[in-house]
């Protein structure tokens, strides 16, 4: 009995011993494995801010700013949900969300969209520990009293509102799945009936409802599309847009988001139809089709389904000028332009092709293209046919179409006193000088 108590002793005095007597490795091993903590631990037991009183914890939020706020939020649970409590408070949302979007200066305007990229990310951050339906009803409902993020709300033309939902969204979502980001499509829409504004929009007469065409384009553009500079992002949004309607929608929706304005801000429907337009009208369309063509890896999208859009487009509201048509193909690049004119060719459809040709030569005269890009996608179309007779009789009604729209330009320009009279001889002519330079390139391909 006297030996037991003896050891145990021993054993109570074992770690004031080693403590002191103990080689050194051994004291540095004993110290560490005392002294490691867990953060939770460290915050629940130790932190300054745990004991703090929330109007005192708010005094010292007011003090930093959003972004390093968005830092201290990550800090742990306990400090997360003071720092939601704070950002929850009428005060707070009065004074960092509700803002003016009418600035009239570029640094105002700056600023604001600055301070709603700041927002994005406090809330991206705060919020990281909730499911994604959640964060969003969270997120949403600080924004959802703000008139100027939402459709048919504001009408002041200047208003940055769109633009400043659109980097706050983009910013909150940034790195977020592709499962993640149709739900937050979806909550988009739910918030703020947008396909049932989009139905609206598409089923009317073209400029019927050019107020909400022009709202539905610029909530679109600035909110879902134009914030994401990197085309997988971009393209995952407006095929998240498209893909609810049938293909003559799908269309008029591409128009309407894409399509040339007029100087007054509204679509410019007929610009398309009546007359030939510059590149810098159909750009946008151009970027848009190749955004699409671009990916095809879509369920349900093909490039029979993308060569029936293009073919719907160019007859919104009616068919097209052919310059335009054969401007969007030459903006659209050489893959887009030759599936469509080789799809033409093997459907039979020559004299459509070769007019289309003809106005694809005037249009690289026009703009400054090479012509031996042309030359090229001639020589790739003659290839699509399989035997000799069909390539000569494609040649040959290319070479006919040209004398057949140079007739058509000089008996439009000596017809009357015209308007239009001057910019058809001036076509004439350009007409004369793109043949030369296609056909000097043409036989010059040959002879070498």
């Amino acid at each position: 009995m006297q030996s037991t108590v003896m050891v145990r002793k021993t054993s109570r005095n074992a770690e004031r011993y080693t403590l002191t007597h103990k080689p050194q490795q051994y004291k540095g091993t004993l110290r560490l494995a005392r002294t490691i903590m867990t953060r939770s631990q460290c915050i629940t037991s130790t932190s300054f801010f745990y004991r703090l009183p929330s109007e005192v914890f708010g005094m010292i939020l007011d003090k930093l700013s959003l972004v390093e706020i968005s830092v201290f939020s990550m800090v742990s649970k306990e400090i997360t949900r003071r720092v939601v409590d704070y950002i929850s408070t009428l005060a707070w949302r009065n004074k960092m969300i509700i803002q003016s979007f009418h600035h009239s200066t570029f640094a105002e305007q700056r600023s604001t969209i600055g301070l709603y990229r700041s927002l994005g990310l406090l809330f991206k951050r705060c919020t990281l520990l909730l499911p994604t339906k959640e964060r969003l009803k969270f997120i949403f409902s600080r924004l959802s009293e703000t008139p100027c993020f939402m459709l048919e709300q504001c009408l002041t033309p200047d208003c940055i509102g769109f633009s400043s939902y659109g980097v706050f969204l983009r910013t909150l979502i940034a790195g977020w799945d592709e499962l993640e980001c149709h739900r937050v499509f979806n909550f988009v829409c739910d918030v703020t009936n947008l396909l049932q504004k989009i139905e609206a929009v598409i089923t009317a007469k073209p400029g019927m409802m050019w107020y909400q065409e022009l709202q539905l384009r610029l909530f679109c553009r600035q909110v879902l599309l134009d914030p994401w500079s990197d085309q997988p992002e971009c393209h995952f949004w407006l095929t998240q847009l498209l893909k609810p309607w049938p293909m003559v929608s799908q269309a008029r929706l591409l128009f309407i988001l894409y399509g040339p304005l007029l100087p007054e801000g509204t679509l410019g429907w007929q610009n398309l139809v009546n007359r030939g337009q510059s590149l810098n009208a159909l750009w946008d369309l151009a970027k848009a089709m190749l955004l699409l063509f671009g990916k095809l890896a879509v369920k349900g999208w093909t490039t029979n389904s993308m060569l029936a859009i293009l073919e719907e487009l160019i007859v919104i509201p009616q068919p097209w000028h052919v310059e335009n048509v054969a401007r969007l193909l030459v903006l659209c690049g050489s893959s887009l332009c030759y599936t469509v004119l080789a799809s033409k060719a093997l459907n039979g459809r020559l004299p459509e092709i070769s007019r289309l040709i003809v106005y694809i030569i005037l249009v690289c005269e026009k703009d400054g293209y090479h012509m031996k890009w042309a030359v090229k996608l001639v020589e790739q179309i003659c290839k699509a046919f399989s035997t000799a007779p069909e390539r000569f009789c494609f040649i040959q009604q290319v070479e006919n179409m040209f004398s057949e729209i140079t007739r058509e330009f000089f008996e439009f320009s000596v017809a009357g006193n015209h308007l239009e009279d001057s910019e058809t001889f001036q076509n004439l002519c350009v007409l004369l000088d793109s043949s030369a330079r296609f056909h000097t390139k043409f036989l010059h391909m040959f002879l070498k």
